[in-house]
């Protein structure tokens, strides 16, 4: 006898966005911190000894402006391909779009070594292409959850794409250890193995949508279908980025999400750095703390969505309510614990904890500007978040050459204390902003019939 359990083809969905988030930020990161042993450099630490880092195999000589443009690199590619990628999803299907450019990705992260070994040029040209393809990842994402995920379902669907968090979390201590015992050359073709898997795996678990899955129960099916009611259509249609320009909500929404991604950027690019060059850690050390942040993100981005769904449920506040609210945490506060490390961080530890806290409280974006473009227009969810992701990308570019201007003749804690005045300012002022002009409302320019009442579909324009 059989008692084969179902497993609801959404979860397995939702598992393979977490992933396709974790590889495009596994291919993001990982230079962070293997560059810190790339390069020919000593580590100047506050009290003024100066440490030469060991041997993790072969060294380069490119100057911090030179390390900044490559760190900057992947941004410029992925800023490229993220404007167009939710139209792409839209118009080509998602699963294909995703995987086939993290397949390649994965094959030029591989190559890094060799490129390394050649020149800085060419190890610009590799980061760059990396970033031109896992641009079309989080758009195609979006695109995925408006059509799988069950409107009380989308908070827990939207922290599924904090894989890309949880990238970041395993990528840097894992790496630390990899170099450590393999050498740096090691930590790059490990993680393009691990892509080469799971895109294998994508290919074989996900479809566009629920109609066009093999095995998906028709009960499954229906529920999904219906629960979306007539806000997506299957009609493939050019999105109205006229209504866009014009819309509100639309630059409210552009703005949070500029200031979400500079704090997050300026993390990912920064952390190892300050944690190694300025506070003084050993490598390994440097990645596993630098990880904690992202953990505290990662865990905190599944319990807000969670609330959120909860809330949603209970019909205790509207959409837009919601969004405003989850603000607070998302943004504000975040901007306060910056503001806090950027007077009283001088303990390593404290910093640690302070950089933990703030990016923690940030996992609630997952209720504010990750989930607001699914609101706007479920039709278009790719490609508003290609366009919001692709402006947002920029601090990846900016935040590397801010911190090289800072510390370009000293790298202690003083430096480091406009940089996270800047970051503060980047999180709290889109806030303020969103807080008057934001909207949770499914707009008039999504150009399909819905299922709400008139007063919750609005036009509201500059």
């Amino acid at each position: 006898m059989s008692f084969a359990v179902y497993v609801p083809k959404r979860i397995n969905v939702a598992i393979m966005l977490f992933m396709a988030c974790l590889l495009s930020y596994m291919m993001r990161v990982n230079l962070s911190i293997n560059i810190i042993a790339m390069v020919d450099d000593q580590s100047s630490h506050e009290n003024g000894t100066v440490e030469a880092l060991p041997d993790y195999g072969p060294r380069y000589n490119w100057t911090q402006s030179d390390q900044a443009l490559l760190l900057g690199a992947y941004f410029y590619g992925y800023m490229i391909t993220s404007l167009p990628a939710g139209t792409l999803a839209e118009m080509l299907g998602a699963r294909n779009v995703a995987g086939y450019s993290c397949l390649v990705a994965g094959i030029l992260t591989a190559l890094t070594p060799a490129a390394a070994a050649w020149d800085k040029y060419a190890v610009f040209a590799v980061r760059f292409l990396i970033g031109f393809l896992n641009g079309v990842v989080y758009p195609c994402c979006h695109s995925l959850v408006s059509k799988w995920s069950p409107p009380d379902e989308k908070g827990k669907f939207v922290a599924s794409l904090m894989g890309g968090t949880f990238g970041t979390v395993i990528t840097w201590p894992i790496s630390g250890v990899i170099i450590e015992n393999l050498g740096w050359d090691w930590a790059f073709y490990i993680v393009g193995i691990f892509v080469l898997i799971v895109v294998a795996v994508w290919f074989y678990l996900v479809a566009d949508t629920p109609a066009q899955h093999s095995s998906i129960s028709l009960k499954e099916r229906e529920y999904i279908e219906n629960s979306l009611g007539n806000t997506l259509s299957n009609k493939k249609k050019w999105p109205p980025y006229k209504d866009l320009i014009l819309s509100l909500p639309f630059w409210s929404l552009l703005l949070l999400h500029y200031g979400s991604m500079w704090g997050l950027f300026f993390l990912i690019t920064a952390t190892p750095k300050f944690l190694s060059e300025v506070l003084g850690f050993n490598l390994s050390s440097a990645g596993f703390l630098s990880s904690l942040p992202h953990v505290a993100r990662l865990l905190c981005a599944f319990g807000f969505g969670a609330v959120a769904d909860w809330i949603r449920r209970r019909g205790w506040w509207t959409v837009t309510r919601m969004r405003k609210a989850f603000c607070l945490p998302s943004h504000v506060l975040p901007g306060i614990m910056l503001i806090i490390l950027a007077y009283f961080g001088r303990d390593p530890y404290v910093c640690v904890a302070i950089m933990t806290i703030s990016l923690g409280f940030n996992g609630a974006a997952t209720a504010s500007n990750l989930a607001n473009s699914q609101d706007l227009a479920p039709n278009y969810a790719g490609t508003l978040y290609g366009i919001i992701n692709c402006i947002g990308t920029t601090p990846g570019i900016f935040s590397p050459l801010i911190v090289a201007a800072f510390t370009k003749n000293e790298n202690t804690i003083d430096q480091w204390h406009w940089i996270f005045i800047i970051g503060a300012a980047a999180y709290i002022l889109p806030a303020l902003f969103f807080w008057v002009f934001g909207s949770g409302k499914i707009q008039k320019w999504n150009e399909v019939e819905t299922t709400e009442s008139r007063e919750d579909i609005v036009n509201t324009k500059l």
